[in-house]
Protein backbone atom coordinates (compact mmCIF):
# COMPACT_ATOMS: atom_id res chain seq x y z
CA UNK A 1 0.00 0.00 0.00
CA UNK A 2 1.47 3.41 -0.97
CA UNK A 3 2.24 5.74 1.91
CA UNK A 4 0.51 8.80 0.40
CA UNK A 5 -2.94 8.55 -1.16
CA UNK A 6 -5.34 10.96 -2.82
CA UNK A 7 -8.73 9.25 -3.01
CA UNK A 8 -10.69 10.75 -5.92
CA UNK A 9 -14.46 10.25 -6.06
CA UNK A 10 -15.52 10.37 -9.69
CA UNK A 11 -19.11 10.02 -8.58
CA UNK A 12 -18.86 13.19 -6.47
CA UNK A 13 -17.33 14.98 -9.44
CA UNK A 14 -20.25 13.90 -11.61
CA UNK A 15 -22.78 15.01 -8.97
CA UNK A 16 -21.13 18.42 -8.71
CA UNK A 17 -21.36 18.84 -12.47
CA UNK A 18 -25.03 17.86 -12.45
CA UNK A 19 -25.75 20.56 -9.84
CA UNK A 20 -23.80 23.20 -11.75
CA UNK A 21 -25.50 22.33 -15.04
CA UNK A 22 -28.91 22.57 -13.40
CA UNK A 23 -28.04 26.05 -12.16
CA UNK A 24 -26.78 27.02 -15.63
CA UNK A 25 -29.91 25.92 -17.49
CA UNK A 26 -28.62 22.49 -18.57
CA UNK A 27 -26.13 23.79 -21.14
CA UNK A 28 -23.16 21.62 -22.09
CA UNK A 29 -19.86 21.58 -20.19
CA UNK A 30 -16.35 22.34 -21.34
CA UNK A 31 -14.61 20.81 -18.33
CA UNK A 32 -11.20 22.25 -17.43
CA UNK A 33 -8.72 19.45 -16.71
CA UNK A 34 -5.59 21.57 -16.87
CA UNK A 35 -2.92 21.11 -14.18
CA UNK A 36 -3.73 17.38 -14.12
CA UNK A 37 -7.40 18.10 -13.48
CA UNK A 38 -6.51 20.39 -10.58
CA UNK A 39 -4.50 17.56 -9.03
CA UNK A 40 -7.23 14.93 -9.52
CA UNK A 41 -5.69 13.16 -12.54
CA UNK A 42 -6.66 14.45 -16.00
CA UNK A 43 -6.44 11.17 -17.91
CA UNK A 44 -8.73 9.28 -15.57
CA UNK A 45 -11.19 12.16 -15.17
CA UNK A 46 -11.47 12.62 -18.94
CA UNK A 47 -11.76 8.89 -19.58
CA UNK A 48 -14.55 8.46 -17.05
CA UNK A 49 -16.61 11.51 -18.05
CA UNK A 50 -16.24 11.40 -21.84
CA UNK A 51 -19.31 9.28 -22.40
CA UNK A 52 -21.62 11.78 -20.67
CA UNK A 53 -23.55 13.38 -23.55
CA UNK A 54 -23.50 16.84 -21.99
CA UNK A 55 -19.71 16.95 -21.74
CA UNK A 56 -18.80 18.96 -24.84
CA UNK A 57 -15.09 18.56 -24.28
CA UNK A 58 -12.12 19.39 -22.09
CA UNK A 59 -9.91 22.41 -21.50
CA UNK A 60 -6.15 22.33 -20.94
CA UNK A 61 -3.29 24.83 -20.76
CA UNK A 62 -0.66 23.25 -23.00
CA UNK A 63 -0.02 20.95 -25.93
CA UNK A 64 1.44 18.17 -23.72
CA UNK A 65 -1.69 18.26 -21.57
CA UNK A 66 -3.83 17.97 -24.70
CA UNK A 67 -1.75 15.04 -26.00
CA UNK A 68 -2.44 13.08 -22.81
CA UNK A 69 -6.18 13.25 -23.44
CA UNK A 70 -6.13 12.09 -27.05
CA UNK A 71 -5.45 8.51 -25.95
CA UNK A 72 -8.41 8.36 -23.54
CA UNK A 73 -11.16 10.52 -25.04
CA UNK A 74 -12.58 11.41 -28.43
CA UNK A 75 -14.12 14.66 -27.20
CA UNK A 76 -12.77 18.06 -28.36
CA UNK A 77 -9.85 19.49 -26.39
CA UNK A 78 -9.37 23.27 -26.18
CA UNK A 79 -5.92 24.64 -25.36
CA UNK A 80 -6.57 27.87 -23.45
CA UNK A 81 -3.12 29.42 -23.98
CA UNK A 82 -1.03 30.34 -27.06
CA UNK A 83 0.95 27.50 -28.61
CA UNK A 84 4.67 27.52 -29.15
CA UNK A 85 5.77 27.08 -32.81
CA UNK A 86 7.01 23.56 -32.15
CA UNK A 87 3.69 22.48 -30.63
CA UNK A 88 1.26 23.22 -33.45
CA UNK A 89 1.55 19.71 -34.89
CA UNK A 90 -0.95 18.49 -32.31
CA UNK A 91 -3.63 20.54 -34.07
CA UNK A 92 -3.48 18.21 -37.06
CA UNK A 93 -5.28 15.57 -35.01
CA UNK A 94 -8.53 17.39 -35.73
CA UNK A 95 -9.57 16.92 -32.12
CA UNK A 96 -7.61 19.79 -30.58
CA UNK A 97 -8.81 23.38 -30.78
CA UNK A 98 -6.58 26.45 -30.59
CA UNK A 99 -7.28 29.65 -28.68
CA UNK A 100 -6.61 32.72 -30.85
CA UNK A 101 -6.39 36.28 -29.53
CA UNK A 102 -4.72 38.08 -32.45
CA UNK A 103 -4.55 37.87 -36.25
CA UNK A 104 -0.82 37.15 -36.22
CA UNK A 105 -1.38 34.01 -34.14
CA UNK A 106 -3.22 32.46 -37.10
CA UNK A 107 -0.10 32.41 -39.25
CA UNK A 108 1.48 29.50 -37.41
CA UNK A 109 -1.65 27.32 -37.35
CA UNK A 110 -2.36 24.56 -39.89
CA UNK A 111 -5.19 25.72 -42.13
CA UNK A 112 -8.47 24.13 -41.20
CA UNK A 113 -7.74 24.17 -37.46
CA UNK A 114 -10.95 24.83 -35.48
CA UNK A 115 -10.38 27.91 -33.33
CA UNK A 116 -11.94 29.53 -30.29
CA UNK A 117 -11.47 33.29 -30.47
CA UNK A 118 -10.86 34.93 -27.12
CA UNK A 119 -11.93 38.48 -26.43
CA UNK A 120 -10.73 40.55 -23.50
CA UNK A 121 -13.62 42.02 -21.52
CA UNK A 122 -11.61 43.02 -18.47
CA UNK A 123 -9.28 40.30 -17.24
CA UNK A 124 -6.44 41.76 -19.34
CA UNK A 125 -4.58 38.49 -19.68
CA UNK A 126 -5.30 37.26 -23.21
CA UNK A 127 -7.84 38.18 -25.86
CA UNK A 128 -8.59 40.72 -28.56
CA UNK A 129 -10.51 43.84 -27.68
CA UNK A 130 -14.19 43.49 -28.57
CA UNK A 131 -13.75 46.13 -31.29
CA UNK A 132 -11.07 43.93 -32.88
CA UNK A 133 -13.31 40.86 -33.11
CA UNK A 134 -14.71 41.63 -36.60
CA UNK A 135 -11.18 41.81 -38.05
CA UNK A 136 -10.25 38.57 -36.34
CA UNK A 137 -13.35 36.86 -37.71
CA UNK A 138 -12.55 38.13 -41.18
CA UNK A 139 -8.98 36.84 -40.96
CA UNK A 140 -10.35 33.37 -40.17
CA UNK A 141 -12.84 33.34 -43.04
CA UNK A 142 -12.25 30.44 -45.41
CA UNK A 143 -9.13 29.31 -43.54
CA UNK A 144 -9.99 28.51 -39.95
CA UNK A 145 -13.43 27.34 -38.78
CA UNK A 146 -14.48 29.57 -35.89
CA UNK A 147 -16.10 27.13 -33.50
CA UNK A 148 -16.55 29.52 -30.58
CA UNK A 149 -15.91 32.96 -29.14
CA UNK A 150 -15.23 33.23 -25.42
CA UNK A 151 -14.01 35.45 -22.60
CA UNK A 152 -13.15 35.21 -18.89
CA UNK A 153 -14.70 36.90 -15.88
CA UNK A 154 -12.18 38.75 -13.72
CA UNK A 155 -14.15 39.16 -10.49
CA UNK A 156 -17.24 36.95 -10.43
CA UNK A 157 -16.07 35.55 -7.08
CA UNK A 158 -16.95 38.78 -5.26
CA UNK A 159 -20.16 39.86 -3.61
CA UNK A 160 -20.06 43.06 -5.67
CA UNK A 161 -20.92 41.94 -9.19
CA UNK A 162 -20.95 45.31 -10.91
CA UNK A 163 -17.73 44.75 -12.82
CA UNK A 164 -18.65 41.16 -13.68
CA UNK A 165 -22.05 42.35 -14.91
CA UNK A 166 -20.32 44.90 -17.14
CA UNK A 167 -18.16 42.11 -18.58
CA UNK A 168 -21.20 39.96 -19.18
CA UNK A 169 -23.00 42.68 -21.12
CA UNK A 170 -19.88 43.60 -23.07
CA UNK A 171 -19.40 39.99 -24.10
CA UNK A 172 -23.05 39.65 -25.07
CA UNK A 173 -22.94 42.80 -27.21
CA UNK A 174 -19.72 41.74 -28.95
CA UNK A 175 -20.97 38.26 -29.82
CA UNK A 176 -24.68 38.82 -30.44
CA UNK A 177 -25.88 37.07 -33.56
CA UNK A 178 -22.67 35.17 -34.27
CA UNK A 179 -23.35 31.63 -35.57
CA UNK A 180 -20.80 30.11 -33.18
CA UNK A 181 -20.67 28.69 -29.69
CA UNK A 182 -20.21 31.24 -26.92
CA UNK A 183 -18.76 30.61 -23.47
CA UNK A 184 -17.98 32.97 -20.62
CA UNK A 185 -18.73 31.41 -17.23
CA UNK A 186 -16.15 29.45 -15.32
CA UNK A 187 -17.00 28.27 -11.80
CA UNK A 188 -17.77 31.60 -10.20
CA UNK A 189 -19.56 32.90 -13.25
CA UNK A 190 -21.95 29.95 -12.99
CA UNK A 191 -22.41 30.53 -9.26
CA UNK A 192 -22.89 34.28 -9.71
CA UNK A 193 -25.20 34.40 -12.74
CA UNK A 194 -26.53 30.89 -13.34
CA UNK A 195 -28.28 30.58 -16.69
CA UNK A 196 -28.10 34.33 -17.33
CA UNK A 197 -24.44 34.08 -18.38
CA UNK A 198 -24.24 30.42 -19.41
CA UNK A 199 -24.59 31.02 -23.18
CA UNK A 200 -23.77 27.73 -24.97
CA UNK A 201 -21.09 26.20 -22.74
CA UNK A 202 -19.92 26.57 -19.16
CA UNK A 203 -16.39 25.95 -17.88
CA UNK A 204 -16.79 24.95 -14.21
CA UNK A 205 -13.26 24.18 -13.07
CA UNK A 206 -12.68 24.36 -9.32
CA UNK A 207 -16.41 24.04 -8.52
CA UNK A 208 -16.65 20.76 -10.43
CA UNK A 209 -14.04 19.37 -8.06
CA UNK A 210 -16.09 20.54 -5.07
CA UNK A 211 -14.72 23.93 -4.08
CA UNK A 212 -15.56 27.62 -4.41
CA UNK A 213 -14.23 30.69 -2.66
CA UNK A 214 -17.64 32.39 -2.77
CA UNK A 215 -20.91 30.73 -3.81
CA UNK A 216 -23.19 33.80 -3.85
CA UNK A 217 -25.56 32.06 -1.43
CA UNK A 218 -26.36 29.28 -3.88
CA UNK A 219 -25.85 26.53 -1.28
CA UNK A 220 -25.33 23.84 -3.92
CA UNK A 221 -23.65 21.57 -1.37
CA UNK A 222 -20.72 20.86 -3.64
CA UNK A 223 -18.79 17.80 -2.49
CA UNK A 224 -14.98 17.70 -2.35
CA UNK A 225 -13.92 15.05 -4.82
CA UNK A 226 -10.52 14.44 -3.23
CA UNK A 227 -9.47 13.08 0.16
CA UNK A 228 -5.77 13.25 1.09
CA UNK A 229 -4.38 10.59 3.43
CA UNK A 230 -0.96 9.40 4.53
CA UNK A 231 0.33 6.40 6.45
CA UNK A 232 1.75 6.38 9.96
CA UNK A 233 5.27 5.07 9.54
CA UNK A 234 6.57 5.27 13.11
CA UNK A 235 5.32 5.70 16.70
CA UNK A 236 7.39 6.87 19.64
CA UNK A 237 7.07 8.59 23.00
CA UNK A 238 8.59 11.93 23.90
CA UNK A 239 9.01 13.12 27.47
CA UNK A 240 8.11 16.52 28.99
CA UNK A 241 10.58 19.15 27.82
CA UNK A 242 11.63 17.26 24.68
CA UNK A 243 11.20 19.02 21.35
CA UNK A 244 9.77 17.66 18.11
CA UNK A 245 11.00 18.50 14.60
CA UNK A 246 13.39 21.13 13.27
CA UNK A 247 14.11 24.18 15.36
CA UNK A 248 12.50 22.81 18.52
CA UNK A 249 9.51 25.12 18.15
CA UNK A 250 7.21 22.61 19.86
CA UNK A 251 8.03 21.04 23.21
CA UNK A 252 6.09 18.38 25.08
CA UNK A 253 4.41 19.39 28.33
CA UNK A 254 3.45 15.80 29.17
CA UNK A 255 4.44 12.32 27.97
CA UNK A 256 3.25 12.34 24.36
CA UNK A 257 2.85 9.54 21.83
CA UNK A 258 4.04 10.92 18.49
CA UNK A 259 3.05 9.47 15.12
CA UNK A 260 5.44 10.18 12.27
CA UNK A 261 3.24 10.46 9.17
CA UNK A 262 4.73 9.83 5.74
CA UNK A 263 3.89 13.06 3.93
CA UNK A 264 5.56 16.45 3.83
CA UNK A 265 5.93 19.68 1.94
CA UNK A 266 7.58 17.90 -1.01
CA UNK A 267 4.19 16.24 -1.51
CA UNK A 268 2.31 19.55 -1.45
CA UNK A 269 1.32 19.65 2.21
CA UNK A 270 2.07 23.19 3.40
CA UNK A 271 5.25 23.59 5.42
CA UNK A 272 3.48 26.11 7.64
CA UNK A 273 1.39 23.27 9.07
CA UNK A 274 2.55 23.54 12.68
CA UNK A 275 -0.55 23.55 14.88
CA UNK A 276 -2.88 22.48 12.08
CA UNK A 277 -5.12 19.54 12.83
CA UNK A 278 -5.47 16.20 11.08
CA UNK A 279 -8.04 13.41 11.47
CA UNK A 280 -6.66 10.25 13.03
CA UNK A 281 -8.22 7.49 15.11
CA UNK A 282 -11.63 9.16 14.91
CA UNK A 283 -10.41 12.47 16.37
CA UNK A 284 -8.85 15.76 15.39
CA UNK A 285 -5.24 15.94 16.51
CA UNK A 286 -2.54 18.64 16.09
CA UNK A 287 0.54 18.59 13.89
CA UNK A 288 3.58 18.94 16.18
CA UNK A 289 6.43 21.23 15.23
CA UNK A 290 7.53 22.02 11.72
CA UNK A 291 6.45 19.98 8.71
CA UNK A 292 9.44 18.22 7.12
CA UNK A 293 10.08 17.57 3.44
CA UNK A 294 8.84 13.97 3.61
CA UNK A 295 7.14 13.61 7.00
CA UNK A 296 5.17 15.36 9.71
CA UNK A 297 4.48 14.51 13.34
CA UNK A 298 1.13 14.26 15.12
CA UNK A 299 0.06 13.85 18.76
CA UNK A 300 -1.81 10.52 18.95
CA UNK A 301 -1.69 10.01 22.72
CA UNK A 302 -4.53 7.75 23.90
CA UNK A 303 -5.86 6.85 20.46
CA UNK A 304 -4.66 3.27 20.13
CA UNK A 305 -3.39 3.80 16.59
CA UNK A 306 -0.78 1.55 14.99
CA UNK A 307 1.97 1.81 12.41
CA UNK A 308 0.24 1.44 9.04
CA UNK A 309 -2.91 3.34 10.01
CA UNK A 310 -3.84 6.26 7.78
CA UNK A 311 -4.31 9.90 8.72
CA UNK A 312 -6.67 12.24 6.86
CA UNK A 313 -5.05 15.57 6.00
CA UNK A 314 -7.86 16.94 3.83
CA UNK A 315 -11.32 15.58 3.11
CA UNK A 316 -14.66 15.37 4.85
CA UNK A 317 -13.25 15.78 8.38
CA UNK A 318 -10.51 18.30 7.65
CA UNK A 319 -11.85 20.71 5.07
CA UNK A 320 -9.53 22.19 2.50
CA UNK A 321 -10.75 25.63 3.57
CA UNK A 322 -9.03 25.03 6.92
CA UNK A 323 -5.73 24.42 5.17
CA UNK A 324 -6.31 27.64 3.22
CA UNK A 325 -6.87 29.62 6.39
CA UNK A 326 -3.65 28.66 8.16
CA UNK A 327 -1.37 28.26 5.15
CA UNK A 328 -2.31 31.39 3.22
CA UNK A 329 -2.61 29.27 0.07
CA UNK A 330 -5.85 29.08 -1.90
CA UNK A 331 -7.49 25.76 -2.72
CA UNK A 332 -6.27 25.96 -6.33
CA UNK A 333 -2.66 26.00 -5.09
CA UNK A 334 -3.20 23.24 -2.56
CA UNK A 335 -4.80 20.85 -5.06
CA UNK A 336 -2.49 21.62 -7.98
CA UNK A 337 0.52 21.33 -5.68
CA UNK A 338 -0.06 17.69 -4.78
CA UNK A 339 3.13 15.95 -5.81
CA UNK A 340 3.82 12.91 -7.96
CA UNK A 341 4.57 10.81 -4.86
CA UNK A 342 0.89 11.06 -3.89
CA UNK A 343 -0.84 8.16 -5.62
CA UNK A 344 -4.35 8.82 -6.93
CA UNK A 345 -6.86 6.10 -6.09
CA UNK A 346 -10.22 6.31 -7.86
CA UNK A 347 -13.55 5.36 -6.41
CA UNK A 348 -16.00 3.80 -8.87
CA UNK A 349 -17.13 6.38 -11.36
CA UNK A 350 -20.09 6.66 -13.71
CA UNK A 351 -18.76 4.13 -16.22
CA UNK A 352 -18.28 1.35 -13.64
CA UNK A 353 -21.67 2.07 -12.08
CA UNK A 354 -23.43 1.63 -15.43
CA UNK A 355 -21.51 -1.53 -16.37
Amino acid sequence: MPARLAHVSLERLRRNLVKLRRLAGQVRVLLPVKADAYGHGARRVAAELSDLPWIWGFGVASAPEAAELLAVSDKPVLIFTPLEPGEVGILRSGQVRATVSAVQELEQLPEGTPVHLEINTGLNRLGARPAELPALLEACRGRFPVEAVFSHFASADRADLRDATRQRWEFERATAGLPVLRHLSSSHGVLAFGAAAAFDLIRPGIAAYGYSSYDHGRQLSLEPALRLEARIGYLHWVEPGEAVSYGGVWQAERPTLVATVQIGYADGYPRSGQGQQVWVGGERRPVLGRVCMDQLMVDVTGLGVRVGDFVELAGDHIRLSELEAWSGRIHYELLCGLGARVERVYEPGPREKRA
